[in-house]
């Protein structure tokens, strides 16, 4: 039985024949750049996040950019980002203008390390930071990480395109953001029919700036304020996604399932199952040493295994048509597109020894119990 890494056809019956109208009506109207269904989606956003404002955008690279230039990071500014997360997030700061210094992560929760970060924020004076909620949860020193920032006058921009619907202590991990970003790509836990971003933020100010630099820097129609760029989220787009917004719970609640299943069944299998946080309550997680509790979005499966292992397991999965990933396969200091714009690197080897080490296994809303035990005894027979 073949189990694929993963199956975005997983939708709910119904939501093919709501689309298809959706597409008629909006085609029959010819509304395709802004209106009704765009309006819908940001007030979705923000009431599901508890923001004061959303801004959609064309995809979720535009969204740290568009924060970016909002918080006025230009030409020169030092921006530290962590030094394993997907390349979008160094290129959105190389495209700025900006230079780009990455900082190590923390073994424990895959995440930026906050110790090396304050160490980076003491040497280097950045101007910002982008804090990457990475894998579909987040670090255990978020908090700190945003009290730190604050005082040390650094803008705190957080990349939030893998989080969808993480909880921090019970409440959304964008709602106390200085400003973050989503990804609305098909394959995370909230996907459009396309690429489809937003920046969500409390600060009118910010809001106003990310909106006029996503629409040509408008001030009125033909009116611009700013030299900005087109990323605006169409009208199809939205629609397809407040068709799936009240499903949202349900797929959710099953990736988390099967992402707690493989927390407790991968445990004699000799691999490191991350977050290395204690379990709560299912997919509840808790730090030993800051105390937050942290609830993923199950939205991908993450174990890590020693190098030599990792390649006779991909040869083991190949064999009996079990899909797998490896995310991300590179550190982001070691991508040969870094070279000419990486200004400095600050701590040890730990994102590239996760990245030699780290494999995923399928995980995607509805998996069926077959698929699932499929996977656990190919495991086993490893």
């Amino acid at each position: 039985m073949s189990v694929p890494f993963i199956d975005l056809k997983r939708f709910e019956d119904g939501i093919i024949e709501q689309y298809t109208a959706k597409v008629n009506e909006i085609t029959k109207n010819t509304q395709f750049i802004g209106g009704k269904e765009v309006e819908q989606f940001e007030n979705s956003l923000k009431t599901d996040n508890s923001v004061e404002f959303a801004i959609g955008c064309a995809n979720g690279t535009d969204a740290i950019q568009l924060a970016l230039r909002a918080c006025g990071v230009g030409p020169g500014d030092k921006v530290l980002l962590p030094d394993l997360t997907f390349w979008a997030t160094f290129e959105a700061v190389v495209n700025v203008g900006a230079e780009p210094i990455t900082v190590d992560v923390d073994l424990q929760d895959l995440q930026m390390d906050f110790f090396l970060f304050q160490e980076a924020v003491e040497k280097f004076k950045p101007k910002a930071a982008i804090l990457v909620h990475l894998y579909g949860w987040t670090s255990q020193y978020v908090y700190e990480f945003r009290k730190y920032a604050k005082e040390k006058n650094v803008l705190l921009i957080e990349d939030g395109a893998q989080s969808y619907r993480v909880k921090v202590n019970n409440e959304s991990i964008y709602k106390n953001a200085y400003i973050s970003t989503i990804s609305f790509y098909p394959a995370k836990v909230f996907g459009a029919a396309g690429d489809a971003g937003a920046v969500l933020t409390n600060s009118k100010e910010l809001a106003e700036r990310v909106r006029s630099l996503g629409n040509h820097g408008r001030e009125l129609h033909y009116s611009h304020g700013l030299v900005g760029w087109n990323s605006r989220l169409g009208n199809l787009q939205a629609s397809y996604l407040n068709i799936n917004f009240p499903y949202l719970n349900n797929r959710i609640q099953s990736r988390r399932r099967i992402a707690e299943r493989y927390r407790n069944d991968l445990k004699e299998f000799q691999v490191h199952t991350t977050p290395g946080l204690k379990s709560l309550d299912g997919t509840i997680l808790k730090s030993s040493k800051t105390g937050i509790q942290i609830e993923e979005n199950g939205y991908l499966n993450v174990i890590l295994i020693e190098n030599e292992k990792r390649e006779k397991l991909i040869e083991h999965l190949k064999k009996h048509q079990i899909g797998y990933g490896i995310v991300y396969p590179e550190a982001v200091s070691e991508q040969k597109g870094a070279k000419s714009y990486l200004k400095h690197k600050i701590g040890g080897e730990n994102a590239k020894r996760i990245t030699q080490s780290v494999i995923n296994l399928p995980l995607f809303p509805y998996m069926t119990e077959e698929e699932y035990e499929e996977i656990i005894k190919v495991m086993k027979s490893f």
